[in-house]
């Protein structure tokens, strides 16, 4: 674990004892060390988790960049040399280190948690606790086992013991169980709302959101054996709680009153694959590239409303008219690129990231953590799994307003999902589709695209749909289904890391890849 925190004390007291009174004098007591206060933590923290999922211009490729190529929804441009880390799975223990944000991002969440109290900002902790749930579920989604009873403790524990996934899973619903509570009965004070870059101190909105993750975390466990009295039980619990589910709007961290048109300050998508602050265009706006398969999909479909807001027409965005491409926008335009072929695909003659995630000039739109569409297919697979749980619609009725949800966070008019209804489509008409969770999957995994990048990997290893064409760098057919440990945590951790057996990224799955 990194020993950040452990520093900046070290910092701050060689400032407080090393230097004369004058400096920096602030009318403090220079005997006690300064300290922030957790709402302030609090608003760091939540565009921290933003940046270190989706990534910005200063960053590399962040964990949802790495999901939209594995999970076969994006490829690379043929304007750059194949990145082989990538499109050839050539990576090691040195690739993929997410690990140390994620802890430092924690260690954040853990300050507001612990500091809340004493600063008479109780409103604080059922988000931090929130927060914290989502972002252990995503680090043991990529990693597996992963510290958690003696993470986030300081100086206290520097070699933190690794515990198992499956019981970090079922302790984190009982983390999102504390929040809730703790949500229930602190209401925010009105002068720190503010703080709050997700729901503006809305106590409701973030115990639905908390539903949500509790929900995921179920499904995420929906295929192994012995789970189901586990998981009716929990589902059941949650829809006795009342609160209820993320319905008809994203979670989104900034937006508007947030993000500004000011190098450092944009939305973090839009600052990596859009435009800089001055609008011009960034030269990755040629890197992802909408996979063919994806594309053509979409195209036998008849699902052209959401591929034109997925994916700009080949030629890109009209810099002149933002929101439209180059091209006029006709099926026949759309032209997707083979996962990892390194040549022949160049920007001029592809699709690009559409409206649904870059339109220039809109730097400040909020980073989607999650989709209210997502949510109504995990309601849609409980219900198909588990008759009996309590959840008041139809699997069928989950389903058609996951479709629905799809489009409006897509920006495509509503009436297209209507249309699907009684279309005969696999996979698209409820009625018509042979397999009903297969249907739930490939909706998913549409409706995933551009938004949830590590979901949709996630989901990919956990279902194995859709089936997607191999790499063409690769000769075989393996594909990952996990990262490596990461050589920073076994330089600082190392028996504990050596103590997880020996990992293959290929083959060592996670507890609930059962297939």
């Amino acid at each position: 674990m990194k020993l950040k925190s452990l520093f900046i004390v070290a910092v701050v007291t060689f400032l407080g004892t090393s230097c004369k009174e004058s400096f920096l004098d602030i009318n403090t007591n220079p005997n006690v060390l300064p300290t922030a206060s957790p709402s302030f933590v609090l608003t760091n923290a939540l565009n921290t988790t933003a940046t270190n999922l989706i990534g910005n211009s200063a960053t590399g490729n962040q964990p949802n960049e790495v999901g939209y190529y594995w999970a076969g929804q994006w490829s690379q441009g043929n304007g750059y040399i194949i990145n082989t880390t990538i499109f050839a799975y050539n990576f090691t223990n040195g690739d993929f280190t997410y690990w140390d944000a994620y802890y430092d991002n924690l260690q954040d969440y853990q300050f507001v948690i612990n500091n809340a109290d004493a600063n008479n900002q109780k409103y604080l902790k059922g988000p931090a606790k929130v927060m914290k749930a989502m972002l252990f579920q995503q680090l043991v989604d990529m990693y597996g086992n992963v510290p958690y009873t003696e993470a986030l403790k300081g100086g206290e524990v520097l070699a933190p013991k690794f515990d198992d996934q499956k019981v970090i899973y079922e302790s984190l619903i009982t983390l999102l169980d504390e929040a809730i509570a703790d949500l229930k009965a602190n209401p925010f004070a009105s002068a720190f709302t503010g703080s709050d870059i997700v729901f503006r101190g809305n106590v409701t909105k973030w115990a639905q959101f908390a539903n949500s993750l509790k929900m995921k975390i179920l499904i995420r466990q929906s295929k192994v054996a012995g789970r189901e009295t586990y998981i009716k039980t929990e589902i059941n619990k949650i829809v006795a709680e009342g609160s209820g589910f993320i319905t008809g709007e994203e979670v989104g961290v900034g937006g508007a009153s947030f993000f500004l048109a000011t190098a450092g300050k944009l939305n973090g998508v839009y600052d990596r694959w859009g435009y800089d602050a001055n609008g011009a265009k960034r030269a990755l706006n040629n890197f992802p590239r909408p996979t063919k398969f994806l594309i053509d999909g979409l195209k036998a479909a008849g699902d052209t409303l959401r591929m034109k807001r997925i994916a700009y027409a080949n030629g890109g965005e009209n810099g002149s008219v933002p929101g439209t491409s180059v091209q006029k926008e006709v099926s026949a335009n759309y032209s997707g690129t083979p996962f990892g072929v390194s040549s022949g695909y160049l920007p001029a003659n592809t699709t690009s990231l559409g409206p649904s995630l870059i339109v220039k000039g809109e730097y400040n739109r909020p980073a989607i953590l999650m989709t209210a569409s997502e949510v109504q297919f995990l309601l849609a697979e409980a219900k198909q799994r588990f008759s009996d749980v309590t959840l008041p619609l139809t699997a069928k009725a989950y389903f058609e307003a996951g479709i629905t949800q799809s489009f409006r966070v897509l920006g495509a008019n509503v009436a297209g999902a209507e249309a699907f209804k009684g279309s005969k489509i696999e996979n698209y008409d409820w009625d018509a589709s042979t397999n009903k969770l297969t249907a739930i999957a490939i909706q998913k995994w549409i409706a995933l695209t551009n938004f949830s990048g590590l979901e949709a990997w996630t989901e990919y290893r956990r279902t194995n749909l859709p089936v997607l064409p191999q790499s063409i760098q690769v000769a075989d057919a393996k594909r990952p289904v996990r990262f490596y440990y990461p050589n920073t945590e076994s330089g600082s951790n190392g028996a504990n890391v050596t103590a997880q057996g020996t990992i293959d990224a290929f083959s060592t799955k996670l507890f609930w890849d059962v297939d």
